[in-house]
């Protein structure tokens, strides 16, 4: 990957000007490689990672597996495309294994999540059987740590 994509991903929050120090080039041109990615669609957005765990919100986390029949004429993407639609799905990826999409969804409490799954996207044509995970806490997210770990609970290893 890109070294500019890299620290972007890192973290957003650098301007043009510091990307440019840290790489050693010149500001117009990290801005213009920066405007292109956006064209492009490789830079689709910028977020950032928060504890949830730490924010009082009245919100419900959940992984959703499905396995599904792919169409004659569309494949997965066609049904994919229908489910990443719902609001409630924050994120879905088709995978290789035991199903083939994974969803991460929100919703108010579990009851909403359990109707969505129920009268959403269970009753789905092509949809053949879904799984559902209720996530109970956060301990790292995008790569960042939710917790500040000690390195101190580690077992101790002596000779």
């Amino acid at each position: 990957m890109d070294r500019l994509l890299e620290l972007v991903r890192e973290d957003a929050r650098r301007t043009p000007a510091q990307l440019a120090a840290l790489l050693g080039e010149d500001l117009p041109a990290v801005e213009a490689r920066i405007a292109k990615y956006e064209a492009d669609g490789i830079i689709r957005g910028y977020q950032a990672i928060v504890n949830t765990d730490l924010v009082e919100e009245d919100v419900v986390n959940a992984v959703i597996e499905l396995r599904i029949t792919p169409s004659r004429d569309g494949g997965f993407d066609r049904i994919a495309n229908r489910i990443a639609r719902f609001s409630q799905v924050e994120s879905m990826f088709l995978m290789s294994g035991r199903y083939d999409l994974l969803l991460f969804v929100k919703g108010r409490n579990l009851q909403e999540v359990a109707k969505f799954v129920s009268s959403r996207l269970a009753t789905m044509e092509g949809v053949l059987s879904t799984a559902t995970h209720f996530m109970l806490k956060t301990y790292k997210d995008q790569g960042v740590l939710m917790e500040n770990l000690d390195d101190d609970d580690r077992l101790k290893v002596t000779p």
